[in-house]
């Protein structure tokens, strides 16, 4: 009796590993299809200090449900990503967003450092064949130009996609695209592997151009300010004279 019982439980527990091998594997052929398939686009919209930058994802021949999509943008010092504003857009922009480091919305571009943002796009069940994921950046002051420069061009790199299926375990299997650690989600402290899509044809860098200043006025700038100052200070010295203001 207890060698029927054990024999059926090691026919259920080898039926069991058949099912999950073959399921691992199924979910790993798919994600070599798409791996083969998908692509990224990128654009630039809006004018000025404020942009969106629209990064579109092409999952061909479609998805399911357990793949998860990661794009990994690495910022120059030029730009930054406010993150009050991402915490109050999240449901609008169907994102998530993890920062590497804190962002000091104040500083110019030469007092600070680049950045990086792991952007988690949501979707409902599974992700849309078109995935459009926009983020909001914004340029930083820049030191002042004594050439005569009124603009500076920011370069802005199309962000890396990442893909990961929670059934393919075997991830490592899907050559040639490198496999790499990363936040599993964004507000969660382990790394997951995720297969890192190459790019079928590279991707030049988006020219953004900021206003900058005219280095060569900031000696008439400072003396008329002074100047200024100084009148004023006089008129309103002499009204509180004049009316016993104290």
């Amino acid at each position: 009796m207890h060698l029927l019982l054990f024999s059926v439980f090691a026919s259920l527990s080898t039926c069991h590993y058949v099912a999950e091998k073959d399921e691992n594997q199924d979910h790993c052929h798919l994600m070599r299809q798409w791996t083969e398939s998908s692509s990224v686009s990128v654009e630039l919209r809006k004018n000025g200090f404020h942009r969106e930058l629209v990064t579109t994802v092409d999952l061909r021949p479609g998805a399911i449900s357990s793949v998860k999509v990661l794009l990994v943008h690495r910022w120059p010092r030029s730009v930054y990503i406010d993150p009050f504003q991402i915490a109050s857009l999240s449901e609008q922009l169907k994102l998530q967003i993890l920062l590497d480091s804190a962002i000091d919305l104040e500083v110019p571009a030469h007092k600070t450092s680049g950045f990086v943002t792991y952007v988690y796009p949501s979707y409902d069940a599974t992700p849309p064949t078109l995935l459009k994921v926009t983020v909001p950046i914004h340029g930083r002051y820049h030191e002042p130009s004594f050439v005569g420069e009124a603009f500076t061009s920011v370069d802005i790199e199309a962000p890396e996609l990442l893909l990961r299926a929670d059934k393919c375990t075997e991830v490592k299997s899907i050559i040639p695209h490198a496999v790499v650690d990363a936040p599993c989600t964004f507000d969660n402290s382990s790394n997951c592997q995720w297969v890192q899509i190459q790019r079928k044809q590279e991707i030049g860098p988006m020219s953004l151009p900021i206003p900058v200043g005219d280095g060569s006025l900031e000696a008439p700038v400072c003396g008329i300010t002074l100047l200024v100052t100084m009148i004023c200070c006089m008129a309103l010295s002499k009204h509180m004279w004049k009316h016993r203001i104290i």
